[in-house]
């Protein structure tokens, strides 16, 4: 398929091009500032150290390292990258995900699709395969640290599920599952309109997904089964949706104007996101885990520490440290959703959809794996 190009089209694919040259001439002229100070310090160095079980990993002059040891971590000579995310990576990917959004709303102009929002649900499967990939990872992760057990990913295939990769990874498998049903639909007659195929594709490769992580647990030692944080987390998140949506439909109808049921489904997202924390890093072990699990994210780290540092012990022991991440969700959640009015979704329904998948992605793609890592004792 061909399109002309607009105006529009044309800012941003200089602007984009600009940003890349910038990146990769930066890199060859000053590769220890460029590359090594930034793109590997806060994007790649992270990526690398996951995927090899490490603590972290030193860039040296164009070689790195791998340290296995915390002591041998801090006393090395920055940068050192450390596996998860970053402030500085975190701007990094939100600044890329609004381009790439851009990008995607200018090819979904051309196929003239996603003006519906019933593209959201649609793609609601592919969000929860997002999340379910990286727990893949964090199995294989497991392998890796059981006694006499290969993993079943080496590196460097095991980076494709590492984030930020995986996002890039997701979004073509996403997109190419779009285009095809799209072309199936519109230029064979083989289905009636591209969303119900596109729906179960996505469906099709979470079951996969998510059966694959239920054979290891029934035939290996370092992958359990404890559906108890499955449940729970999709219960009190659902509980929690139907009574805030319940309360915003009737006192504050701005907020839901706009969006209508597709913004219960993005809320429901980032309660998932927000119960599934609290119950993995503060009843993962009264649930049958072993340990609570840790913070994955810098935000969720922040607001841990703050409220350890906010509420006496003796509050913390009963109400655990995690549940304000969940009120910060519920109200952030809500406060995007408010921004997403009617007029938007007339002016630019396509953009609306789209950011309206995206603010689902950002909630319940972490949440999911939460809730599935703790799922999976892992």
């Amino acid at each position: 398929m061909t399109f002309p190009e607009t105006d529009r089209e044309r800012a941003w694919t200089a602007a984009v091009g600009v940003a890349l040259v910038a990146l990769v001439g930066g890199s060859i002229l000053f590769p220890d500032t460029v590359y090594g100070g930034f793109v590997w310090h806060y994007f790649w160095g992270p990526v690398v150290a996951d995927a090899n079980g490490a603590n972290c990993a030193v860039w040296n002059g164009g070689s790195v390292r791998l340290l296995y040891n915390s002591t041998a971590c801090s006393g090395a000579t920055e940068p050192v990258a450390y596996p998860g995310y970053t402030l500085v990576s975190e701007v990094g990917y939100a600044v890329t995900l609004l381009a790439s959004l851009v990008g995607v709303t200018f090819l979904l102009d051309n196929l003239r699709v996603g003006e519906r929002l019933e593209l959201l649900y649609a793609l609601f499967p592919f969000v929860l395969l997002g999340g379910a990939l990286r727990v893949v990872e964090d199995a294989n992760d497991a392998a890796a640290a059981a006694t006499g057990v290969e993993q079943f990913l080496a590196y460097p295939v095991n980076t494709l599920i590492i984030s930020p990769v995986i996002y890039f990874v997701m979004f073509a498998i996403t997109l190419a599952v779009l285009v095809a049903c799209v072309y199936l639909a519109r230029r064979t007659g083989v289905f009636e309109d591209y969303i119900r195929p596109l729906a179960a594709a996505g469906t099709v490769l979470l079951a996969a997904t998510v059966g694959f992580l239920v054979y290891l647990a029934v035939t290996t030692d370092y992958v359990s089964l404890l559906p108890q944080f499955t449940v729970l987390t999709l219960l009190f998140a659902t509980i929690i949706t139907a009574v805030v949506w319940y309360y915003v439909r009737r006192r504050l109808p701005d907020v839901a104007s706009g969006t209508e049921f597709a913004g219960a489904v993005v809320l429901w997202g980032h309660a998932v996101d927000g119960v599934a924390n609290v119950i993995g890093l503060d009843w993962a072990d009264e649930l049958g885990l072993a340990y609570d699990l840790v913070p994955k994210h810098p935000v969720n780290a922040a607001v841990v520490d703050i409220t350890q540092s906010v509420l006496p012990a003796s509050v913390i022991h009963y109400t655990g440290d995690a549940w304000p991440f969940l009120v910060l969700k519920i109200v952030a959640a809500l406060f995007v959703l408010w921004l997403f009015d009617a007029q938007l979704r007339e002016e630019a329904p396509r953009y609306f959809t789209l950011m309206l998948v995206a603010v689902l992605a950002v909630g319940l793609g972490p949440g999911s794996r939460d809730m599935l890592r703790a799922t999976f004792g892992i």
